[in-house]
């Protein structure tokens, strides 16, 4: 069996055979001018050598390593374009000729590291055994002082940059001092202060304090509470009370008061409140009152106490009445009550100190670490410093040990070079064979760069990626008729093609179901073999003795029904809704096929859309559906329009027809994307037109059409049910494909 590769292959070259054939002639063109070009003229190789070398004595590391370098040298540094336009200029010879015809070869390194020889092997081929020899001495003299002038320009460039970055490093230095200095002037007392145990010992100093200061103010407060109890009092009413009592113009207005109320009570007795001595001694008690409260504010300052005092001239009066101990008792109170205030203040003051110190201390490791990374920066820029010091030291030591790491270790000579002559026969032959191969890409390149499935097995392998059914592989078949419009059809019941459509109506009705009536057929564009699918699959229905009937949806394009025998309506095209309105009168019985019916499509008509989502379209569907056991809907490409879409509510499911050498991949991908992810009922798929070996009766081999490609053809073994006829001409198998389905 062909495998796929060569099939493809054989498809793509036999469309664009000539371009391979035209790159295969151009090929062998391009060899047999090679070919018949003469030999070229004798040229000489010079060769001569190169040794690397050093100081015998060496006094400076920086000469040493400029040394080692000097032995490194690449062959794209000795072949620079300064030193091939000094020698173009002495032997007047273009420098990149010159470089073109020069080759150098580098010592070659042990395992570790060490060249295994310091010789450079170089060689110049020239034409002119003279020119050549000239063109290599001076070339290696011009590399030897090279190789001085970059030893001696990298001595220079380091006591340059040294000299650029002294100043500098410098600086750094001094500003690195002076900020170790600044610092240790702001913070280095307290950096001894914690180092010496002196803040430590503030700190418990504070404490102690602390200590003693409650001591004292527990004690305050408890002779505080004392005299309260005595007195009844608080430090408050006792400061009001001593106060009130202690002025005398309070006391006499207090004794004005009550003479005051003992006329009133002895008085009343015997006379009215409205009498004028009762009124007078009232208004007499008031003014005193008012008085008692003014003073009262004038002692007190108007704040404190005398707030929820103001009106209350019985509570001004008990709060004034203090006898002498009472009075000593409450001043003693109050004096022991700022004594207290006193002492908190004290505490406050103490305990902020100690906070202050505690926060000094914690903060102590992060200034030391402060201070030490000044003393790292300040250690760290004096030793770049005073290595740069000596560096500059070294450097200008290694100026007197400078010479060029190379020497000339051997002159140049030049001999002939030996060519091989040049076989005509090979260099026809190589160009063949590569413009064959080239010719065979450009057929492959062009056939891949379709974009459509060449063969069946891509097709195939197509949808099992996406996981689609493969209802059937279906063979190309021979046209009957003289009419090159006509579709192949299997009109005959003895034909070995209705086989392959019986699998296909049998694997439809087994993945379909038993309430599976009507199918609809489409492709991705035209040629598929849609329509050729469909009036076969019929055919095989009805033969399998199932009443069929094909409804021709494509309502965009002319019926394509005269293959099967049948005239369309030429009046339908005039009124399709009309035409569509009366099943008995659109149907039509296929003459050769029992049980097959179809209904020509009147196309090409207007507003196809339309007529697809009309209500007599949807009548005649619900009728057929009723009448039939299986309908079978032809539409037109899905890459057309969405007329398969409009007629799809009226299947029960799609069957996507495809065709090798026809069917776009991207396409395909998509449509079956597009079904999938929408839900409309993908049943499944068929290969139309596959390279399958077909049995055929000796009557009907010279009607088969060309084949699409030139597979040579397996032969196989007729199945035992066909005639003899028909196997005795089992030999003589055939693909090929009718030119429009």
């Amino acid at each position: 069996m062909t495998p796929p590769i060569v099939k493809r292959y054989l498809i793509a070259f036999e469309k664009y055979k000539w371009f391979g054939l035209t790159s295969f002639a151009v090929v062998v063109a391009g060899s047999t001018v090679v070919a018949m070009q003469p030999d070229p003229p004798v040229s000489y190789i010079a060769d001569a050598a190169l040794s690397y070398t050093r100081p015998p004595v060496s006094f400076s590391a920086t000469g040493t390593a400029i040394q080692q370098q000097g032995q490194e040298l690449k062959k794209e540094i000795l072949l620079s374009d300064e030193v091939l336009e000094e020698v173009a200029k002495k032997v007047k010879i273009n420098p990149d000729k010159i470089k073109a015809s020069t080759d150098i070869s580098l010592p070659k390194k042990n395992r570790a590291g060490e060249l295994e020889s310091p010789i450079l092997e170089m060689i110049y081929r020239d034409r002119n055994k003279n020119r050549a020899e000239e063109v290599l001495q001076a070339l290696m003299l011009q590399m030897v002082e090279f190789s001085r002038q970059l030893n001696t320009g990298q001595l220079k460039s380091i006591i340059d940059n040294i000299n650029k970055r002294l100043p500098e490093a410098k600086k750094e230095l001094q500003e690195a001092e002076q900020n170790l200095e600044q610092y240790d002037r702001v913070e280095r007392t307290a950096i001894l202060a914690a180092e010496n145990g002196s803040l430590l010992t503030g700190i418990t100093t504070s404490l102690n304090l602390q200590r003693q200061i409650q001591f004292t103010i527990s004690g305050i407060d408890a002779q505080i509470r004392s005299l309260e109890s005595k007195l009844g009092l608080t430090v408050g009413q006792a400061y009001v009370s001593s106060a009130l009592s202690a002025d005398p113009i309070i006391a006499n207005l207090r004794s004005q008061i009550y003479q005051a109320e003992s006329q009133i009570t002895l008085l009343q007795k015997d006379l009215r409140p409205q009498h004028p001595t009762m009124i007078q001694l009232q208004r007499q008690k008031q003014s005193a009152e008012e008085l008692l409260q003014q003073r009262a504010a004038e002692v007190l300052g108007g704040k404190g106490t005398l707030a929820s005092l103001r009106g209350n001239v019985a509570g001004i009066r008990t709060q004034s009445s203090l006898d002498p101990t009472r009075q000593g008792l409450a001043n003693q109170m109050v004096a022991l009550q700022t004594q207290r205030e006193t002492l908190q203040q004290q505490l406050t003051q103490e305990i902020r100190q100690e906070a202050k110190l505690r926060r000094e201390y914690s903060l102590i490791p992060n200034k030391q670490l402060e201070r030490s990374r000044l003393e790292q920066a300040v250690s760290l820029k004096k030793v770049v410093y005073d290595q740069m010091q000596a560096k500059l030291t070294d450097a200008k030591t290694a100026e007197a040990e400078t010479v060029s790491s190379l020497r000339i270790a051997r002159n140049p000579d030049a001999n002939p070079e030996f060519v091989k002559p040049k076989s005509v026969p090979i260099t026809l032959g190589v160009g063949g064979f590569l413009g064959g191969v080239i010719g065979a890409g450009v057929v492959f390149l062009l056939g891949s760069l379709e974009g459509t499935f060449k063969t069946k097995e891509d097709i195939r392998d197509s949808f099992k990626q996406r996981e689609v059914a493969v209802l059937g592989e279906l063979p190309l078949m021979p046209i009957d008729d003289l009419d090159a419009e006509a579709i192949p059809v299997i009109l005959s019941p003895d034909s070995p093609y209705l086989a392959f459509y019986e699998k296909f109506r049998s694997n439809l009705r087994r993945i379909g179901g038993k309430n599976f009536k009507v199918v609809l057929i489409t492709s991705i564009s035209s040629l598929e073999g849609k329509t050729s699918s469909v009036y076969n699959l019929g055919i095989a229905a009805a033969r399998a003795g199932k009443r069929t009937l094909i409804i021709e949806t494509d309502l965009r394009s002319p019926s394509r029904a005269s293959s099967l025998k049948v005239a369309p309506d030429a009046d339908a095209t005039i009124e399709p809704l009309r035409y569509y309105g009366r099943l008995s009168e659109c149907v039509r019985l296929v003459p050769d096929v029992e049980n097959l019916y179809i209904i020509p499509s009147p196309g090409p008509v207007r507003n196809s859309a339309a007529i697809l989502e009309s209500s007599e379209m949807r009548r005649l569907m619900e009728d057929a559906r009723e009448r039939y056991d299986l309908v079978i809907l032809d539409t037109n490409p899905l890459s057309f329009s969405n007329d398969p879409l409009l007629i799809q509510p009226y299947s029960d499911g799609i069957v996507l027809v495809a065709r090798p050498n026809y069917t776009q991949e991207s396409l395909l991908g998509e449509a079956i994307d597009q079904l999938v992810e929408a839900e409309l009922g993908l049943l499944g798929a068929i290969i139309n037109g596959a390279d399958i070996v077909v049995s055929l009766p000796a009557d009907k081999v010279d009607q088969l059409p060309t084949p699409a490609t030139e597979i040579e053809p397996e032969i196989v073994t007729p199945a035992p049910d066909i005639e003899p006829e028909i196997a005795q001409k089992s030999e003589e198998m055939v693909t090929g494909g009718s030119k429009k389905y």
